[in-house]
């Protein structure tokens, strides 16, 4: 499959990669040292309409199609991962919330979320049920015309600096059916925030735990009916996993790019090490599969776009593919390095790092084939 792209995507896709250059990737490594998570960098993202890239334009959004985010998500994490990797979260709350939110709810919410005025968070995942997301036991009890939430969320993205996290809470029996969808504020006495996560990579943005404690909730901030949350959190996922398998893209070319540059200076035995076939069997690899992994990547976005009934197969199948390769062509980008590519000035083990945790959120790989093979077998 080739794609050929429109004037406006290919503007599009320069604007990300204008923003990259210029916000992100001269401060990425300093953030990954101090731990920083740039949110005034992230807030001057929105005013280029990457807060919400395929939210309805009524409501402050872009308006895109999932490919276009995609070619978006690419750019932005040859700049730096971890911070296109929050962004590309945010998206995925403001579309939730766009998609299945009351028109109500889109408009109290959506303008505040698409400027970035609120930044936001993800909560599915739990310190019990993490794979298993239909196991989760925050509950939410209706108490007259408020819900009561209790329970907590884990590995969460912002969390602590977010404004807005949206979150899946039981409200009825267990299993998926018996999960709703709530819009929960940082201020909302009761939340609180456990400890930043010390991780080995994403440390441009923080990672706490998310805490409920007797959070008393209007039912206005309930998305869409009782019991659909699991629906939407899955709806919410397909998206999300191109998302990241998009930064997984934008890593890996961002490393085959400084291997390139490195071999073609670094000298051995007389001569540039590029000039060594082994050298050139490993770039000619590194490059193969980083096409391949582009390929697959935007054919899963435009079946996503196009509502295909393979949509679901396809995202798992490219965000698997796709995480997989750019962590290994960012351990071979390392190597091509030698010594040189263990220490933070050449920037390859950062993205060695950051590109790591790609393969177990938005549902592990091993999850991913399970998604594969049962659609597989329903056929």
């Amino acid at each position: 499959m080739t794609v050929v792209l429109t004037d406006e995507q290919n503007l599009i896709r320069q604007t990300a990669a204008d923003f990259a250059a210029e916000k992100l990737r001269p401060y990425a490594a300093d953030w990954d040292e101090k731990k920083h998570f740039p949110v005034d960098v992230i807030r001057e993202a929105a005013g280029l309409g990457f807060a919400g890239l395929y939210v309805n334009d009524d409501v402050g959004g872009s308006g895109l199609s999932r490919f276009e985010a995609v070619l978006v998500f690419e750019q932005l994490s040859q700049g730096c991962i971890s911070t296109a990797a929050y962004i590309s979260i945010h998206n995925m709350c403001a579309w939730m919330i766009d998609r299945f939110g009351s028109d109500p709810v889109r408009r109290e919410w959506l303008p505040k979320l698409t400027s970035m005025e609120f930044l936001s968070s993800y909560c599915l995942t739990e310190p019990s049920s993490g794979s298993d997301a239909a196991g989760l036991k925050t509950k939410a009890v209706k108490q007259g015309g408020d819900y009561v939430l209790n329970g907590a969320k884990q590995f969460i993205s912002g969390a602590g600096v977010s404004d807005v996290y949206v979150v899946m809470a039981r409200t009825g029996q267990d299993g998926p059916k018996g999960i709703s969808t709530f819009i929960v504020q940082k201020s909302d006495k009761g939340v609180s925030f456990g400890a930043n996560e010390k991780k080995m990579g994403w440390n441009s943005q923080p990672t706490k735990q998310v805490i409920f404690e007797d959070v008393r909730i209007p039912e206005s901030r309930r998305v869409g009916a009782e019991g659909d949350g699991f629906r939407f959190a899955m709806a919410g996922l397909d998206g999300g996993r191109i998302n990241i398998a998009a930064c997984s893209l934008g890593g890996m070319q961002d490393a085959l790019n400084r291997s390139f540059a490195y071999v073609k200076e670094r000298k051995q035995f007389g001569q540039a090490i590029a000039d060594f076939q082994a050298t050139q069997f490993k770039l000619a690899d590194m490059e193969t599969e980083t096409q391949a992994a582009r390929v697959m990547l935007y054919n899963a976005a435009q079946q996503l776009d196009a509502k295909s009934p393979m949509a679901t197969r396809w995202c798992a199948m490219a965000k698997r593919f796709v995480t997989d390769t750019g962590f290994k062509v960012a351990n071979d980008a390392l190597q091509l390095h030698g010594g040189y590519g263990y220490l933070s000035d050449y920037g390859v083990e950062r993205i060695v790092r950051d590109l790591r945790v790609h393969q177990i959120l938005e549902g592990t790989n091993e999850v991913m084939r399970v998604i594969i093979s049962r659609d597989m077998l329903r056929q």
